[in-house]
């Protein structure tokens, strides 16, 4: 190949570089964008039902149940018994209807923490609130406890969506956790942070919920959008493979 060739061929080389990297930008956003929109379309026409799956943990007696039973009937039922359970419920938003599916666990008392959360239920939601009694300081180290065991199953939970919520704010003379001091946990383990009376008002409790979803769509599309920057790479990847051959 004589020099003229050689400086023609490194020129296409370059170019054709740069046109990859920008339809690998463009593309990366593009999707990203789609995917945030298709999450949020109606179930109109051939669109899928949007589901979200919730799950709560958390200590005993720290309001989990009365939080769900509040989001799903807007009513507040303060005795509970131990038992496990999966609700439904379709709420509107902006709207759109939303599936949301809340599994609200139990603490097992006679299990170390480390056996509080399985790997069923993290593999199922789509994301998590962790719910303690601001009067209830054990509670509080009961969920920094959970927050870092998600953190450390790996793949399973890596993008899972967190929710901290502080329950029980209309009890302000019995209080055993700050309002800072949740809030700055929560800003440490990169979760989002909520002070609640599930007892006193609805609307606290329905803004913890819409903010996880929009969490979860945040969460879906990224994981959509990085999928799609894979098979991209892979395509580009035989392209050049095949020609080096």
């Amino acid at each position: 190949m004589c020099s003229g060739q050689k400086a023609l061929f490194i020129v296409c080389s370059s170019f054709v570089l740069l046109q990859l990297r920008l339809f690998f930008i463009t593309t990366m956003v593009v999707q990203v964008k789609s995917n945030s929109q298709n999450f949020s379309k109606s179930m109109d026409g051939n669109q899928h039902k949007v589901e979200a799956n919730v799950l709560l943990l958390g200590a005993e007696n720290v309001g989990k149940s009365a939080l769900t039973v509040r989001f799903l009937t807007r009513r507040f039922i303060g005795e509970y018994g131990d038992i496990e359970s999966i609700y439904s419920h379709i709420d509107k938003i902006d709207g759109r209807e939303i599936s949301f599916n809340i599994w609200d666990s139990l603490y097992p008392q006679s299990c170390e923490t480390t056996e509080s959360i399985s790997e069923k239920q993290l593999q199922w939601a789509d994301g998590v609130i962790l719910v303690y009694s601001i009067c209830d300081r054990s509670s509080f180290e009961v969920i920094r406890q959970q927050v870092q065991l998600i953190r450390q199953m790996g793949k399973l939970s890596a993008s899972v969506p967190i929710i901290i919520v502080g329950n029980k704010r209309d009890l302000q003379h019995q209080r055993a956790v700050s309002s800072e001091e949740g809030r700055l946990f929560a800003l440490s383990a990169d979760c989002s942070f909520f002070e609640i009376s599930a007892a006193e008002t609805y609307h606290g409790v329905l803004l913890v919920f819409h903010e996880l979803l929009e969490l979860i769509k945040e969460s879906r599309a990224l994981k959509k959008g990085v999928a799609g920057i894979k098979g991209i790479v892979r395509s580009v990847s035989a392209v050049f493979g095949k020609k080096r051959e």
